[in-house]
């Protein structure tokens, strides 16, 4: 016999770690090459990870809903073939600094403190650990950690991060046996000890609902955005009575013809990414020193669940028909709701249309897509009184345009005229002037 380790994979271009969501198997079950251990969650898409051997779960090393770092072990296999006693798997090396568990790139600091203690994961630390530590100056000496062993996980860091309080230094009698110490980085004084996320009080009724990894990677990269992007926002309204009327007289025969429904979501993606293509730089992003304006326009569309939001990409959507962008649209819903998306659908995308008008919405404010610069939310077509231009009074559809903008990258002049362009592809769409193949 022989023990195997099962590594936490990368599912994903740039993926840094996962967590688990669900284990589909327990030690002691037997499985075959291929089979599925786990459902793993990374950038908001929940994947299977395979068996890489045939043989029998020897030991699971990570608990569900804990979150570790790519190349990670996660488990053990018993497999036919050499000794059982040739390998001695444990969930952490007994050393502190042990061999390949840290990319050069997560390296910790000549100055970053490095918490030595007790325990199987003393000191062992992963590369989303280190790295925010590092950004936000957390002595991680001062961390207790609430994972396997005591290890400090990136929840717990980025509960310290989402309190805005740093946690107390810890007094210097805490290890019982003599042990090397670093000494602890210099931090200010709290006036408060730190907040937990779980510090809120729960009366008797009231309902405790686990945090899940895809709420979680919302939650990052929605306060993300908010923290870095100052956002500005803006609204124009547009007369889409003549594109309500084109859509409802295509309607049943378009479904008949295509097989899906013909909605007016398409009309407003295909009109938006036509105006991404004349004003390019709506189509930007933040890079720091420099602001990337890109060269394909991948619509994200924002797709929700009873659980949570996703976001999925049609790329190079300036390209597509109106019928081509609604068969994506409705593919990639499905693909949502049946649990089916891709990671990799999720990618690319540099400009967000977000269709909050489904829920009855006629204004809101949306939290831009980080790193994106823009996202738009196309609010309810209502039928309202409106002034016309011969000065009657007539009963038009109307919808609000919501934008908002990083207006690190964006200023509201070029959002102004974006928004106006939109407006004007909208008001024009006729019979005439569009087709929807």
């Amino acid at each position: 016999m022989a023990i195997e380790s099962i590594k936490m994979p990368q599912l994903g271009e740039s993926v840094t770690e996962g967590t688990i969501e669900k284990w589909l198997v327990k030690p002691g079950d037997h499985v075959e090459k291929y089979d599925s251990l786990a459902e793993v969650n990374t950038d908001k898409v929940t994947a299977e990870v395979p068996s890489s051997f045939t043989g029998t779960i020897k030991e699971i090393l990570v608990q569900e809903g804990q979150t570790v770092a790519v190349g990670e072990i996660v488990c053990t296999i018993e497999t036919e073939g050499g000794s059982s006693d040739a390998v001695q798997p444990e969930a952490a090396p007994a050393k502190n600094e042990p061999a390949n568990e840290m990319p050069a790139e997560g390296s910790q600091k000549p100055n970053s403190p490095v918490k030595k203690e007790k325990g199987a994961a003393a000191g062992r630390y992963s590369p989303a650990v280190l790295r925010l530590s590092q950004e936000h100056d957390i002595n991680l000496a001062d961390v207790d950690g609430s994972g396997r062993d005591g290890r400090i996980t990136r929840k717990d860091i980025q509960a310290i991060i989402d309190s805005g309080e740093k946690p107390q230094p810890k007094p210097a009698v805490e290890a019982p046996a003599p042990v090397q110490q670093s000494a602890p980085a210099a931090a200010p004084a709290s006036s408060a000890p730190a907040q937990s996320a779980t510090n809120v009080p729960v009366a008797a009724g009231d309902i405790e609902i686990p945090v899940t990894g895809v709420r979680r990677a919302i939650a990052n990269n929605m306060l993300k955005s908010k923290h870095e992007a100052p956002h500005a926002w803006t609204m124009i309204e547009v007369d889409v009575t003549e594109m309500v009327k084109y859509r409802d007289s295509l309607k049943a025969e378009f479904k008949q013809k295509e097989g899906f429904n013909l909605t007016y979501f398409a009309f407003f993606v295909k009109a938006v990414s036509q105006a991404l293509k004349e004003f390019p730089m709506m189509n930007s992003m933040w890079a720091g020193d420099k602001i990337v304006q890109k060269k394909d326009i991948n619509i994200s569309i924002a797709v929700a669940t009873d659980e949570a939001l996703y976001v999925p990409v049609i790329q190079q959507a300036d390209e597509k028909t109106i019928k081509g962008i609604g068969r994506e649209i409705t593919e990639l819903a499905g693909k949502v709701r049946s649990g089916k998306l891709k990671s990799q659908e999720m990618q690319g995308g540099t400009f967000t249309v977000n269709n909050t008008g489904s829920f009855g919405s006629v204004q809101s404010m949306g939290i831009i897509n980080h790193p994106q610069a823009a996202i738009l939310q196309v609010e309810s077509i209502v039928k309202r009184p409106v002034v016309m231009d011969n000065g009657m009074i007539g009963v038009r559809d109307m919808v609000n345009l919501c934008l908002s903008l990083d207006h690190r990258v964006l200023d509201g002049l070029v959002a102004g005229h974006f928004l106006a362009r939109v407006k004007e592809i909208l008001e024009n769409v006729t019979p005439e002037t569009t087709s929807v193949y």
